[in-house]
């Protein structure tokens, strides 16, 4: 076998492993939408689950893109599906730190806050120095249809809702029109920011 053969085989090897993520993937949305597989429970501490997650990815860090997890390090106990919750924060934080220009810093801000009158588990993830403004801006979709991921982000989303969580996007603020049909694209903060919210304490 020759050398361009051997590479031949090794990328359509990977093609193939892709394509079996991606159908993994599409069953596990299936199930989890029509109820037929429910998500585990069991007690874990989230904001060191986020920890846990964080300290792997290095997404991005060829263009000097760093990721900062700054909050507290416990305190944010919930009843919840420990593999698939590591598995979404990894799709999420990725998704996010893979679309920056770099050199720069992510961060991820852990809070302890009330909602509706009972404790949350937030995670606010903004470029350096924005976070508050990510997170003050009224909340707008998260975009999880991003390329380069398969469905690993909508998956990602119903990991989230599962567990009784809101995922979503700061609001754009420039508008559309014929010279700029999608806003997103002119407002680096709703499309490089993703905040997450899930009910603690339980």
């Amino acid at each position: 076998m020759s050398e361009r053969q051997r590479r031949m085989i090794e990328e359509a090897e990977k093609s193939c492993a892709r394509l079996v993520a991606i159908v993994a993937e599409l069953s596990d949305i299936g199930k989890l939408d029509s109820g037929v597989v429910t998500l585990s429970r069991q007690s874990l501490d989230l904001f060191a689950l986020m920890e846990n997650v964080a300290e792997l990815v290095h997404e991005g860090s060829d263009r000097d893109v760093h990721l900062q997890l700054i909050g507290p390090s416990s305190g944010a106990q919930i009843s919840g599906d420990v593999v698939r919750l590591r598995t979404a924060f990894d799709a999420i934080f990725r998704a996010i730190l893979r679309e920056k220009p770099g050199p720069m810093t992510v961060v991820a801000e852990r809070r302890s806050v009330t909602v509706d009158g009972k404790p949350a588990a937030v995670l606010i993830v903004a470029d350096e120095g924005r976070v508050q403004e990510a997170y003050d801006r009224e909340p707008g979709p998260f975009d999880d249809k991003r390329g380069g991921l398969g469905l690993a982000l909508p998956l990602a989303r119903r990991v989230i809702e599962g567990h009784g969580g809101r995922i979503w996007a700061p609001a754009a603020t420039a508008s559309g029109g014929a010279d700029n049909p999608d806003p997103l694209k002119s407002d680096p903060l709703a499309r490089g920011s993703v905040i997450i919210s899930i009910p603690a304490g339980s």
